[in-house]
């Protein structure tokens, strides 16, 4: 049987322009939200939108716990989408996890890429001291997933104002919570025991795409450091601090993400 690739991640293409951007979101959202952030570029580019396999409008039958048992497994979707489209040269922004999914994509096949945002990335979530801090310790980890596990309402409360950090704007972490909750907690689980215990530092070597990344700051889940490590480690990398604070700036803060991702692809 041969898979619809566009169906089966709810791909969405609107915008017009010769240049493509691929906005990927990241764990426990969805293509929404990026909702403030395609009219900042849609008159000039074309836009593609997706949802990962188990996230929003997803065909979640085709969710496969071997497959997406690691980040290549959302790579390989990545790649399916864009010989879908039949793009090439693409601007790829991913959101957190999704940084590292592209950037695998792009070791894989660079063809189908010209440059790459990442908006909040880390190569490895957990500190491997005394070389790398990634802000969690191991234990952190497991503790949060077996909250996922045994009260998984509790965890996106819990967590929810932890990563949106803009305690004055509670629609923010509301609308954060809700999506977290409205994911399938037993693929939610994987995909976050996938995202936070994923190491990418070996293969930024060999990364090749021009990368703009994005650090926010007061960012519970990549601090600085990870910023830094980032820009020391991949090639052809700008690295740029953001006002924005939390790990959403594309809904706290869509005018500054808007501007800083377009003064970089206009003087690129």
């Amino acid at each position: 049987m041969t898979v619809d690739v566009l169906v089966r991640n709810n791909v969405k293409v609107l915008g017009s322009g010769s240049r493509t951007i691929v906005f990927a979101h990241g764990f426990g959202c969805d293509q929404d939200m990026w909702r403030y952030i395609v009219p900042g570029f849609s008159e000039n580019y074309q836009i593609v939108l997706f949802d990962y396999v188990g996230s929003g409008q997803s065909q979640i039958n085709y969710y496969d716990a071997h497959k997406y048992s690691d980040l290549q497994g959302y790579a390989t979707d990545v790649l399916e989408i864009m010989e879908a489209l039949k793009l090439r040269d693409t601007i790829f922004v991913g959101h957190s996890v999704s940084s590292m999914i592209g950037m695998l994509a792009s070791i894989q096949a660079p063809q189908y890429f010209n440059s790459i945002v990442m908006l909040g990335p880390s190569p490895r979530y957990v500190n491997d001291l005394p070389n790398y801090y990634g802000g969690f310790d191991r234990r952190d980890i497991d503790e949060l997933l077996e909250m996922m596990q045994l009260n998984f309402i509790g965890w996106a409360s819990y967590l929810a104002p932890i990563v949106m950090q803009n305690a004055e704007r509670k629609e923010l972490t509301e609308e954060l919570e809700k999506s977290f909750c409205s994911r399938d907690p037993h693929i939610a689980r994987q995909f976050a025991e996938v995202t936070f215990l994923s190491d990418c530092r070996e293969e930024l070597e060999q990364a090749s795409v021009p990368t703009l990344i994005l650090q926010c700051s007061d960012d519970s889940i990549a601090p600085v450091e990870v910023g830094d490590y980032l820009h020391a480690h991949l090639k052809n990398s700008m690295l740029q601090q953001m006002t924005a604070k939390g790990h959403y700036p594309h809904l706290s803060q869509p005018e500054e993400t808007i501007r800083l991702i377009n003064n970089y692809l206009t003087s690129a």
